[in-house]
């Protein structure tokens, strides 16, 4: 049981650092492919600055995908 909780800890932790990255960077990609004003002088990094607060929120999903898919894994192990 220790093991499986510790194992839920560690994904979900990889999960909050991994899921952030990923979409702000993916928001910061479509912002400037769907917005011809992110990037220009006149923007003042407003896209940049609505990326980061999109992927800041995006850490507590990211920690509950992380330790739901552990404890995923750790159910389909005990089941076979």
């Amino acid at each position: 049981m220790f093991r499986i909780v510790m194992r839920a800890v560690a994904f979900g932790l990889a999960g909050m650092i991994v899921t952030p990255i990923i979409v702000s960077i993916v928001v910061l990609i479509a912002a400037h492919l769907l917005d011809p004003r992110c990037g220009t002088p006149g923007d003042s990094g407003g896209c940049e600055m609505g990326a980061v607060g999109i992927g800041m929120l995006s850490a507590l999903p990211g920690l509950a995908i992380g330790a739901a898919f552990a404890l995923f894994q750790s159910y389909r192990r005990r089941t076979k």
